[in-house]
């Protein structure tokens, strides 16, 4: 039983952030999660079963992490669960690995996503603030899933897209 409820991996738990391009809802969320718990339930390295977890939020985010103090993750089979990841992006319409976006919450508490220059762009208008609600994808940890995902520009590496402070 390699895969266990989020909530129970330890807070030093190593976590990969995939975040969606656009929106997953609906039969392709069910399709997409279906898809990682079953790659979970396998995920081996060197035949040595991961405790592993995955959580989904915001129709956009998702995050898989492994109790390496249980067993480390090899590099072979963190690039077997890209891999699986990529193959299911063609069903769900949408990329999960490697599109660079960055993702905040608007006014009406939807999730945005833009290109780093376009942000900084929509910041030199005002549109986005110090404020704005961010969405840290390069977290490495559960505790930061937990605790520090979701935080304002000011406190994130976004800062560095805003204008300076006057």
């Amino acid at each position: 039983m390699p895969r266990v409820n989020f909530e129970a991996l330890p807070d030093a738990a190593r976590l990969w952030v995939f975040s969606a391009a656009t929106p997953v809802m609906g039969a392709a969320a069910q399709s997409l999660l279906e898809r990682v718990d079953r790659e979970l339930d396998g995920w081996r390295a060197h035949g040595v079963p991961l405790v592993c977890a995955r959580d989904w939020r915001d129709d956009r985010f998702l995050a898989i992490g492994v109790n390496e103090a249980a067993t480390d993750a090899s590099g072979c089979s963190i690039d077997a669960m890209f891999s699986a990841l990529r193959a299911h992006e063609g069903v769900i319409g949408t990329t999960l690995v490697g599109n660079g976006a960055v993702y905040w919450r608007d006014a009406s508490g939807t999730v945005q996503s833009v290109t780093r220059p376009v942000f900084r762009a929509l910041a030199a208008d005002g549109a986005v603030s110090s404020d704005t609600p961010v969405f840290d994808t390069a977290i490495t940890t559960a505790i930061a899933w937990r605790t520090a995902f979701e935080k304002p520009a000011r406190d994130s590496w976004h800062a560095r897209l805003l204008p300076p402070a006057r």
